[in-house]
């Protein structure tokens, strides 16, 4: 299932992609020029892994171990969105996302394309569309290695070792988690 979820993004920038190349094909004796559209830290998958960091669990010596130190990242995922005009009406929209990093999670580094066009039904009015597609950029949670003591040392999920479910059942409550790939914008405007 993964898989072809993998095949469909691949298809969908290259739709893109392809889909931007027609449209510069009109524009070969235009300079093009490319704008900054974006730039922001944050995401809502940096949120959601900041929150993975709320809590703790204590330890059998009765001291307090907390989440906070594994969910922190010193650097906080940056998106950069450019915008290349090749035509008056018709841009490629990219842009990339650095990623953040933690002691027990990753956002992977993610680049972003789709396209931008507009038309004009009258003087006072535009109609704009853009579709956009990311590839990368997801949020994976990394296990822990506990030792139980008598039962043995085994890989965790960190937040739940010391629940009441078996060690080797909390894997599957690893956080792993996509990004919104795919986004549709239309806009129309009207000037009075």
């Amino acid at each position: 299932m993964r898989e072809r979820s993998n095949i469909g993004v691949g298809l969908c920038a290259a739709a893109l992609l392809s889909c931007a190349l027609l449209f510069a094909s009109a524009a070969t004796a235009q300079e093009w020029t490319t704008s900054l559209v974006d730039i922001h830290q944050g995401s809502p998958l940096s949120d959601r892994a900041r929150g993975l960091g709320n809590g703790g669990y204590e330890l059998q010596s009765g001291s307090w171990v907390s989440f906070t130190r594994w969910y922190h990242a010193s650097w906080v995922d940056m998106h950069v969105d450019l915008l290349t005009q090749i035509t008056p009406d018709t841009g490629i929209l990219w842009g990339f996302g650095t990623g953040e990093q933690a002691e027990k999670y990753r956002i992977e580094p993610s680049l972003k394309l789709g396209f931008l066009t507009q038309i004009h039904p009258n003087p006072n009015s535009t109609l704009s569309l853009s579709v956009t597609s990311t590839i990368g950029g997801g949020l994976n949670e990394k296990p822990c290695e506990a030792d139980y003591g008598d039962l043995g040392t085994y890989s965790v999920n960190c937040r739940l070792a010391a629940g009441m479910t078996a060690p080797e059942e909390t894997l599957k409550y690893l956080v792993s988690a996509k990004p919104e790939t795919m986004h549709l914008w239309l806009n129309y405007r009207l000037t009075f």
